[in-house]
C-alpha cells in the first residue's frame, strides 16, 4: 500500500489507464486524504481497472492540515467536492474508498448488515447515500464492535 501517492493524479487518458493497470496487476493499493482537486487520486479510474483505493484522515489539527477532524463521513464529502461530483452516483462513489475500499486495504472484515458482520456502524438521517455524502447530517451515535463509542459527538469512554 502506498499513501500520499499524489503523483498518480498527474497522468491522464491512456497513460493513467496504463498506470492503473500496472498498480492493480501488482496488487498495490493506494490511500489518499483527498486534499485538493489537483492532488486527489483518480479513484474512479483506479477502481475501474481493479485497483484498491482507501480514504483516510490523518491530518487532525496538525501541521499537515489544521482542518482534519477524523470524521470519515466528512472525508467522504471531500473527494466529491474536489472532483466536482454532480450526479447521484458520484457522491456515492466517494463513499466506497472510505468504507469497503479502506477495509480491503487494512484487512478488517467489511462491516455491512449481513449476519456475522462486525457491528460497526454510524446511523444517520437521510434518504440515500448521495444525500448523506453531500449534506453530512448530524451523527448522534457511533458504534464499534457492538458498543456505543460516541454519542452526540462526544466519546463515551
Amino acid at each position: 500500500m502506498v499513501s500520499r501517492a499524489f503523483c498518480v493524479s498527474e497522468p491522464a487518458g491512456a497513460a493513467l489507464d496504463g498506470l492503473a493497470e500496472l498498480l492493480a496487476g501488482a496488487g498495490i493499493g493506494l490511500t489518499t486524504v483527498a486534499p485538493s482537486a489537483h492532488q486527489a487520486l483518480p479513484f474512479r479510474v483506479l477502481a475501474a481497472h481493479g485497483g484498491r483505493v482507501g480514504l483516510g484522515s490523518d491530518g487532525v489539527r496538525d501541521s499537515w492540515s489544521p482542518f482534519g477532524n477524523a470524521d470519515m463521513l466528512h472525508r467522504t464529502h471531500l473527494p466529491g467536492w474536489t472532483t466536482d461530483a454532480r450526479t447521484d452516483g458520484e457522491p456515492a462513489e466517494c463513499f466506497a474508498p472510505a468504507s469497503a475500499g479502506h477495509g480491503e486495504l487494512l484487512g478488517p472484515a467489511v462491516a455491512d448488515l449481513s449476519p456475522g458482520s462486525p457491528a460497526d456502524f454510524l446511523p444517520v438521517e437521510g434518504e440515500c447515500l448521495p444525500q448523506v455524502a453531500v449534506d453530512l447530517p448530524r451523527r448522534d451515535l457511533a458504534v464499534r464492535a457492538g458498543r456505543v463509542v460516541a454519542r452526540d459527538g462526544r466519546c463515551t469512554g
